[in-house]
């Protein structure tokens, strides 16, 4: 047999001597004939203790309030009690257990036990039914409990659809294997202490390394972890306290942890965020809350851990271990692969499934690509709901710039390239973070080709380019712009992505003396978003048209500057030459003579977007007259005249 099998018998031995004994009380109460007191049967050492026991421990029930609880499971599990408590409350219509049969047919009976405060009502052991008054009310024993007693272990069917099993988890990492270690000294201090465990809170972008946490957590106590999400917590103070009574009843019953997801609950739903901190506060038993960000103080104890990706060291350990023989032909591809993404055990281990489900023949260029491929897609779906995604398709031809300025550019593409090498092999990045982001200011009026650049760059590094408007970030509230970047960075981070910060001058202007507040806030935003970029671990580009209003104690901060000016008459020409397609029908279109519009690149891009449009319109290829009837529409856009000198010896 089994241990499982005799702890089963065992159990249902001592459940059928308890209901021996109160059947007797029973029958000597209704004046019946009674059968020799039974004695409880003699089960020796057993581990857990039966669940009658247990119940009792965890409940701390009376001898009286564990009677009851026989008595109605009894009505469940043993066709005569029915009838006995029918004879004994002299009513052949009350077949059912009350509190005054209770009272009157068992030992060491109290008033007490009715209470609502009272274990029975309080946990919600027995149900009391509809009646003319509380002794005659009919009671029954809670599914729960009873599954409980005959020993079958079965979750609160109430509970469904709101807890569920925490899902299967990765193993932890060393760092966050520390963090359990520390969490694990805590919960143990309080338990010898009496006292109630504190609320865990674990913050930070990493869901994953969090539930591992937990898990871990879990299993070190001895406890099974369950996983709810504080969207499905209510907000009627009722349904609540029926949801933490019902919770903290499975939790006692199944030796339970909690983990609620705060990680969606956004706070400007202030029903919602409400309801999470009230449920949060009154919670028992083990609790660990999950989210992005710390949540507001409570009243009971709170220990709050940060909880980052796994190191970057941890990373290379688990691309290793997910790829099995294919790392070793890899050679450097994985430390690129670490330098730029950071990526929990999840995401890793699922971009090499399916990089190597994809990939035929992995050799190791083809693994690479894919693996770097499917690296860029982990971010995405969080970062398209920030920022604009921009699909890079320019090359370094496709930039008409000066020299000196496409030099720039190949060393910001050279630095993200070699962050590998430089800060980890050779060992730049030992003393922290900070400094080691790259990030540009490209400066320069409208149409100067900012954007452009930051196409190529991402091109060049098969990176994601995400544009973000910095105008609608920024927010009147405190708090709330830095709490936007926040969300932004924190996206970014995992699939590396290139970001274009555009309007930096919505938030870079001179700094401002402080007069109130609002100034010394405004000074905090800026300082956030230069620490965020500095500690970022892709390339971070802000673009501005008006570079002499930025405070120059904040473009020291930045690594490198790109002044994009605008084109002469060659380089407008050239652009000229490069905004037509091979493919687009042309008809007597002179560059040079286009040159004199004084236009940037932008706008040359519109003509001749919006010629080649007018042209197709009227089955015609692409002709000077189109170009000029472009050109005066894109000057009204500007605002600005059309002159003579500009269009002189065009043919129309």
């Amino acid at each position: 047999m089994t241990d499982h099998a005799a702890w089963q018998a065992a159990n249902h031995r001592r459940l059928l001597a308890a209901l021996d004994r109160v059947r007797h009380a029973l029958q000597h109460h209704a004046g019946e004939a009674p059968e020799p007191e039974p004695t409880d049967a003699p089960l020796g050492q057993i581990e857990p203790p039966p669940a009658l026991e247990q119940v009792a421990r965890l409940f701390d029930l009376s001898p009286f309030e564990r009677d009851v609880l026989v008595l109605c499971a009894g009505v469940e599990l043993d066709a005569r009690f029915a009838p006995l408590c029918a004879a004994a409350q002299g009513d052949p219509q009350r077949t059912y257990p009350t509190f005054g049969l209770a009272l009157a047919a068992l030992p060491e009976p109290t008033w007490a036990a009715l209470t609502p405060a009272a274990p029975l009502r309080r946990w919600r052991l027995i149900e009391v039914g509809a009646g003319q008054a509380l002794t005659t009310s009919p009671l029954r024993i809670d599914e729960r409990v009873l599954h409980f007693l005959v020993g079958i272990e079965h979750p609160d069917e109430r509970l469904a659809g709101i807890v569920a099993p925490l899902p299967p988890t990765h193993e932890p990492v060393p760092s966050h294997r520390a963090i359990v270690e520390r969490l694990a000294r805590a919960c143990a201090r309080a338990a010898a202490s009496g006292g109630r465990p504190p609320l865990i809170q674990l913050c930070g972008e990493d869901a994953a390394g969090k539930r591992s946490i937990a898990a871990e957590l879990g299993a070190r106590l001895g406890l099974r972890v369950d996983l709810t999400s504080g969207q499905v917590i209510p907000t009627a103070p009722a349904e609540l306290d029926n949801l933490l009574r019902t919770w903290e009843r499975e939790a006692t019953l199944a030796g339970a942890a909690l983990v609620v997801d705060c990680d969606d609950v956004d706070p400007g739903d202030l029903a919602r965020d409400a309801a999470v901190a009230r449920f949060l506060e009154r919670v028992g038993g083990l609790a660990i809350a999950t989210s992005r960000e710390r949540r507001r103080p409570l009243q009971r104890p709170v220990l709050t851990i940060d909880v980052g990706k796994p190191t970057a060291e941890e990373q290379r350990a688990l691309w290793r271990a997910a790829l099995g023989p294919a790392a070793a032909p890899l050679n450097g591809q994985v430390d690129n692969l670490v330098m730029s993404f950071n990526l929990g055990a999840p995401a890793i281990e699922g971009a090499c499934a399916e990089a190597l489900g994809e990939v035929e023949e992995p050799t190791p260029e083809r693994l690479g690509q894919a693996l770097w491929d499917s690296c860029r897609a982990q971010a995405r779906p969080r970062l398209d709901d920030l920022a604009q995604r921009i699909e890079s398709s320019a090359g370094w031809d496709d930039l008409v710039l000066p020299a000196a300025q496409k030099e720039i550019l190949r060393d910001i593409a050279e630095h993200v390239r070699q962050r590998s090498r430089v800060y980890s092999h050779w060992g730049f990045a030992g003393k922290g973070a900070r400094g080691l982001g790259i990030s540009a200011l490209f400066s320069g009026a409208s149409g100067t080709g900012k954007t452009m650049a930051a196409e190529v760059l991402a091109a060049e590094l098969k990176l994601d380019l995400y544009r973000i408007d910095l105008s609608a970030m920024v927010s009147k509230y405190i708090g709330e712009t830095e709490k936007n970047l926040r969300r932004v960075f924190d996206a970014a981070e995992e699939g590396g992505a290139v970001l274009l910060f555009d309007e930096a001058d919505a938030l870079f202007g001179k700094r401002s003396e402080v007069k109130d507040s609002h100034d010394r806030y405004a000074n905090i935003e800026v300082s956030y978003l230069l620490q965020r970029m500095e500690a970022y671990r892709g390339l971070a580009i802000l673009t501005t048209n008006l570079p002499d209003s930025l405070d120059q104690a904040f473009v020291r901060r930045i690594r490198f500057i790109v002044q994009f000016p605008f084109p002469d008459h060659a380089q407008r020409a050239e652009i000229w030459r490069r905004a037509f397609p091979k493919q687009a029908p042309l008809d007597g279109v002179d560059v040079q003579k286009l040159a004199q519009l004084h236009v940037a690149g932008g706008n040359i891009r519109s003509i001749a977007l919006a010629a080649a449009f007018i042209a197709a319109g009227a089955d015609e290829p692409v002709r000077m007259s189109h170009l000029l009837r472009a050109a005066r529409n894109e000057y009204r856009k500007l605002e600005r005249p059309l002159t003579d000198a500009e269009i002189k010896e065009w043919t129309t």
